[in-house]
């Protein structure tokens, strides 16, 4: 995954900090932006969308995934 993507939402008063996501044709990969040479979580396209229905409610990731593609 080469093209890494951070929510609108991360800003200067954010921190400047946020998960960023990639998306393949088969996969979508998220990881953190303070540190995006650690581990990354990397979802099958169908499943990334039970995952946010998932941590709906938790406001680090619900800012996240306002900008899915």
């Amino acid at each position: 995954m080469d093209t890494w993507r951070k929510s609108s939402y991360s800003g200067p008063g954010d921190g400047n900090e946020c998960v960023e996501i990639a998306n393949t044709s088969t996969h979508v990969g998220i990881r953190d932006s303070k540190a995006p040479a650690g581990a990354t979580l990397a979802f099958p396209a169908g499943a990334f969308s039970a995952f946010l229905d998932g941590v709906k409610g938790y406001s680090t990731v619900t800012d996240f995934a306002r900008f899915r593609g």
